[in-house]
């Protein structure tokens, strides 16, 4: 069962880079975030700011970019960037957990969850080094308080920068329980490698370009 399998996991202590250089990885693969991140930043300027226009038309209620803290590396945190996609008084009743086809998007949020277009203000945090382009997607301290007793070793994921896509968002993303997306992400930290890398990334194009696992 995958709740076995984290908990195996989480039982191990905090992976290391195992790579013969790991010095040449982590430059390398940083030197990629930041080529991709300002070229993206670039080309994406004008549609995104049309997005931003649009969310803002269809609900003014709000500010387009939506802000939130989550855990970085080391349990750092930082303001992470998004498209607002859902209502303002989403989490009027507490912060909840992302699920399938969410009731409370917005329609516009509807449109640019299934494009994945709501991620793009994330190119900022890769660019200030807070994410990268692969990694185990960045989580809100409330969910790490609330998994520290239910998902042994969920903190462990914060061992590496997080990412905007990674092996847990390719293989299921928002399908998958706490329990599962740690498998996934320890997977991640402890066979990471630049292949590793431009894998998770030609693949996420894949998905782009085809509309698989849209939300």
């Amino acid at each position: 069962m995958p709740s076995q399998r984290a908990e195996a996991v989480a039982a191990q202590r905090e992976p290391v880079l195992s790579i013969s250089n790991p010095r040449f990885y982590k430059l390398t693969k940083r030197l990629l975030d930041v080529s991709l991140s300002a070229l993206g930043l670039v080309l994406f300027a004008l549609p995104m700011l049309l997005v931003a226009a649009v969310i803002y038309i269809d609900d003014p209620h709000g500010s387009p970019i939506f802000r939130q803290v989550r855990l970085g590396e080391g349990q750092q945190p930082f303001v992470m960037y998004k498209f607002r996609s859902m209502r303002c008084d989403a989490e009027k009743d507490g912060p909840r957990w992302a699920v399938k086809n969410d009731s409370r998007r917005t329609r516009v949020g509807r449109l640019i969850r299934r494009v994945r277009i709501d991620e793009l203000p994330q190119l900022v945090n890769v660019l200030l080094g807070q994410m990268s382009f692969v990694g185990p997607r960045p989580e809100r301290p409330e969910f790490y308080d609330l998994f520290d007793h239910s998902v042994p070793g969920f903190r462990l994921r914060t061992a590496v920068l997080p990412g905007i896509t990674g092996l847990a968002q390719l293989n299921g993303g928002y399908d998958l329980s706490p329990q599962e997306k740690l498998v996934y992400d320890m997977e991640y930290i402890r066979n990471r490698s630049l292949g590793l890398d431009l894998r998770c990334l030609f693949k996420t194009a894949g998905i782009l370009l085809s509309r698989q696992g849209a939300r």
